[in-house]
C-alpha cells in the first residue's frame, strides 16, 4: 500500500477529511441537453488538481462552457466536451475536440485517484502538458488512464443524465448530427 493510501485509510478512520473527499470542493452544476436531458452535479477536487480546478471554475464562471457540446462520446468508456473554442452549439462543430481556450495550456498533475465510474478526467494531446478547457466523464472504470490523465473531480448527483448522453460512432466516438449540449454550466461552492 502506498503512503497516500495509508494516509487516506487513518485519514478515514478517525473520522477526518481526506484529501478529495466528499463535501471539500466546489461543484459545477452542469444543464444538460438534448438527448440526455437534466442537472449533472460534480464535485471538483481542488486538493488533488488544484491549477486545473482554477481553469475549469473560471472558464464556468465566465461562461466559456455554455452551450458547448459533448463531442466525443464512447459507450462504456467516456462522454468528452469541453472545447470553448470550436465546441459551441449552433455554429460550426466540425473541429470540436481540436481547440481550448485562450489560456495557456496546464502542466500535467497526476495522482492515484483511479479513473472509475463518474470520474471527470481532463483530455489532452499526447503531451502530458497540454490540458487546457476539454474534460471527460467516465461511464465505467478505465484503469489503462490511471496516474496518466488529471483527475478533477467526480459526479456526486446525475449520473443517470450522463449515461444518457448521446453516443458517437466509430472508435473515435465522434458524434454525427446533433450532439448533446451543456446548456449551462455554473460554479456552486461546498454546501451549496
Amino acid at each position: 500500500m502506498s503512503m497516500r493510501n495509508l494516509l487516506l485509510a487513518a485519514l478515514m478512520l478517525v473520522g477526518a477529511a481526506a484529501p478529495g473527499a466528499a463535501g471539500t470542493g466546489p461543484r459545477l452544476v452542469i444543464e444538460v441537453a438534448g438527448e440526455a436531458s437534466g442537472a449533472v452535479v460534480v464535485e471538483l477536487l481542488p486538493d488533488i488538481a488544484p491549477r486545473h480546478v482554477e481553469r475549469i471554475t473560471a472558464l464556468a464562471r465566465d461562461g466559456a462552457y455554455d452551450n458547448v457540446v459533448f463531442h466525443r462520446v464512447i459507450d462504456g468508456f467516456m462522454a468528452q466536451t469541453g472545447d470553448v473554442a470550436f465546441g459551441r452549439a449552433g455554429g460550426d462543430v466540425s473541429r470540436a475536440g481540436t481547440g481550448g481556450s485562450d489560456l495557456p495550456d496546464l502542466g500535467a498533475e497526476f495522482s492515484d485517484v483511479p479513473f472509475e465510474r463518474g470520474i471527470i478526467g481532463m483530455a489532452r494531446s499526447a503531451s502530458p502538458d497540454s490540458a487546457n478547457s476539454q474534460f471527460f466523464i467516465m461511464f465505467a472504470p478505465a484503469p489503462h488512464l490511471n496516474g496518466l490523465y488529471t483527475v478533477v473531480g467526480r459526479v456526486v448527483e446525475g449520473m443517470e443524465v450522463v449515461d444518457a448522453i448521446k453516443r458517437g460512432a466509430g472508435p473515435n466516438g465522434a458524434v454525427i448530427g446533433a450532439p448533446d449540449v451543456m446548456r449551462s454550466v455554473r460554479v456552486a461552492e461546498p454546501g451549496e
